[in-house]
Parts: structure tokens; sequence; C-alpha cells
């Protein structure tokens, strides 16, 4: 797994500063109230799309006022982040959904704690050979994430589309039967991150992807063949940190993340629907 990191410099900065003093006024423990005349840091690890660009919105429109700084870390897979933050390099972060989580705390040992949904990023599954999903023929070859969390996820929106059948919750692209995919259909396992680069590989009939390697690639959900509903869907994404160290500056984040003004600007940003509030 890749495992490329992009620190923003006076994040690296605060993170030292901390270690040498052996906390300050942005540990955890010492945060009880906010005060705008004398702001305090939060480090927040995150995809770069979308959730690097909404808290982007959010230090930039409204934290400032709160008596929040943000620090926003930026991480181009998906194992990193929680590595940081289980490290107490990151205070929180923002790139996850339930399933991931609670699949990433049972093989890793984190002991984390999850706010609300913030966000819902559609899955999609696209083809450079293909126009529809009619046209896909016993036997083609089907990219899908190595994330057993998102693979259930993708098994169960071409169950939708009527590729394959009596997907469940605990589904993978190793254990399907025959009856499971009638049409055969060739399942290769690739690294979410790495999707996108699958799309253009003439043997490759349809690649799902994240919706965050979505729009980092610059591609749309208008142009999928198959696009996840958002009703009542169980993937949104929001905030994670260690378990008991939520104190006043996570509080805040968390109230700004599900304020009207976070929703406009997800609403106005993606109006296709690539991103979709989940408040």
């Amino acid at each position: 797994m890749r495992k490329a990191l992009t620190l923003v410099a006076t994040g690296v900065a605060t993170a030292l500063a901390l270690t040498a003093c052996g906390g300050s006024d942005s540990t955890p423990s010492a945060v009880e109230s906010l005060d705008p005349a004398n702001p305090v840091t939060l480090t927040v690890g995150a995809s770069p799309a979308p959730h690097a660009r909404i808290l982007e919105f959010v230090r930039d429109n409204l934290a400032a006022e709160a008596g929040l700084e943000l620090e926003i870390q930026e991480f181009d897979d998906y194992i990193t982040p929680n590595i940081s933050l289980n490290d107490g390099d990151s205070d929180v972060n923002y790139y996850q959904h339930l399933p991931y989580l609670e699949s990433q705390m049972e093989s890793q040992g984190y002991e984390f704690e999850h706010g609300a949904g913030v966000h819902v990023e559609p899955y999609a599954a696209f083809s450079e050979k293909h126009k529809d999903v009619a046209s896909i023929e016993d036997g083609a070859r089907v990219m899908v994430t190595n994330d057993p969390s998102n693979q259930a996820r993708a098994l169960k929106m071409l169950e939708e589309a009527g590729l394959v059948e009596n997907i469940a919750d605990d589904s993978s692209v190793l254990t399907l039967t025959d009856e499971q995919n009638p049409k055969k259909l060739d399942f290769q396992e690739n690294q979410p991150e790495l999707l996108v680069n699958d799309l253009g590989d003439p043997t490759v009939d349809l690649a799902i992807i994240n919706g965050n390697y979505i729009l980092e690639a610059g591609l749309s959900t208008d142009d999928a063949l198959v696009v996840e509903s958002v009703e009542e869907n169980p993937y949104a994404n929001f905030l994670v940190w260690k378990a008991g160290a939520k104190d006043a500056r996570i509080d805040k984040l968390e109230e700004l993340l599900h304020s009207p003004e976070v929703k406009a600007f997800i609403e106005e940003t993606w109006p296709n629907g690539d991103v979709t509030p989940a408040f």
C-alpha cells in the first residue's frame, strides 16, 4: 500500500512542538473551551478531495470566529491516516465510513470513536470499453478494491445493476458462488487508489472506484455505468478521534461540519451529487 503523505509545514511544526513540550493547550485533555481571541489548533488528517476541500472551507470561513485553527494533513491512501491518528500525529481524521472504521479497529486494534455522518460519496463503476451495463459480457474483467468493507459495497452496487445476485453484507469476490456470479465475471483486486489507472487497461471491462479517487482523477459519476444510491446510504464519512480524546476543539469542528454553511458549500460545489450531505 502506498503511504505517500503530504503534511502542511506548519502542521509538522505544531506536532514537533507538542512532542518537545510534552503537551500544550492543544492537547485534548487541556482544551475545555474555545476563545476566538486565543484560538487553539486542531490537526486533521484527510483525503485531498472532497474532505480537505470541505475542511479548507471551514478553516477559511468558519473556524477563526469559533476560536479554532485547523491544520490539514492530506493523505493519498486509506491506511496512513489511522496510523497517524493512533500515533498522535493527528488529532482527528476525516475520510472514512463506519464499515471501514470497524474493520480497521478489529484488524489493527485501534480504539477510536466517531462523529455523525457529514457526507456521502457514491461509489461508481466506470468503463472505457462499454457504454452501458447491458453490453458487459460473460467473463468480463472487473477491477475491484482489495478493501473488504468496500468490496461488499461494490458487489451490492453490481447486484442492483443485475450483474451479480444474492450478495450478503460479508460477501467478497473471493467467496462468490456460481449462483451469485452467474455471468462468471473475472474479478481482480487492486489497491483503491490505483483503480483509476486500471481504466486505461484494454483488458479491463469495468473498474469500481471510490468517490474521493473519482474526484481526484477529474471523473464524474455522470459518466459512470453504475452509480450507488445515496438514499439511506450507510457509508457516510465522518470525523474520527482516539477514544476518550474528544474535547472542545473536536466538538466545535463536529458542529461546524454539520452547519448550514457546509451543507450549502457541498451542494454548490458538487451539484451533480458526487458529494452529497448526510445531514
